[in-house]
């Protein structure tokens, strides 16, 4: 009975060596900011990309990560009633020609010189415009949820069937839950 359970320790302790450890992805940080009539978030994001999406970037394949937000307020009568409901997608891609990373979002394209620089853009969510201020009322608590995901639904068709099948291309971090109201954000000019 004894060598029975020593074995299958054993067994259980060398498999766990062959998983490799992966570092949390997690929200670190969200502040909702209120500025010139508009709610901005503010969120800091900490992950880290596989070895082998690091490798798959570095060979040119763009990279898209994107942010979900979820803002709402708590109705006793109805359900919860949405305040904004939107996503904002990085791209992140190696140009081998000029050896140099690009981050866009929307129409704006940032140079980077390494794709560790290219992360750093992507962790720090800075004046993210998520909705306008006349939406919200003073003194209601909102709640909100947050969370960062590899998008690779935008990825070419071949590696979207990697994505599928591999957690290696897998990449989200927890929902992030926060809550806020109107008179606790700082209002700037």
């Amino acid at each position: 009975m004894l060598r029975t359970l020593l074995s299958i320790a054993l067994c259980l302790f060398t498999l766990m060596q062959g998983v490799p450890a992966m570092a949390a992805d997690y929200i670190e940080r969200v502040d909702p900011v209120l500025n010139n009539g508009q709610l901005y978030i503010d969120a800091d994001i900490e992950f880290e990309l596989s070895p082998e999406l690091r490798d798959a970037a570095q060979k040119g394949l763009p990279l898209y990560l994107t942010v979900d937000l979820n803002i709402s307020h708590s109705r006793w009568w109805w359900f919860d009633k949405t305040i904004a409901s939107t996503e904002l997608t990085w791209r992140i891609q190696y140009n081998a020609l000029t050896r140099q990373w690009r981050v866009g979002t929307g129409t704006l394209s940032l140079p980077a010189s390494t794709l560790d620089e290219a992360l750093a853009l992507v962790r720090h969510v800075r004046g993210w415009d998520v909705a306008a201020a006349s939406d919200l009322a003073a003194d209601t608590q909102y709640s909100g949820r947050m969370r960062m995901r590899l998008d690779t639904s935008r990825l070419a068709r071949p590696f979207q069937v990697d994505a599928l099948n591999s957690a290696a291309w897998s990449l989200t971090t927890p929902w992030k839950n926060f809550t806020f109201s109107i008179s606790d954000v700082d209002s700037q000019p």
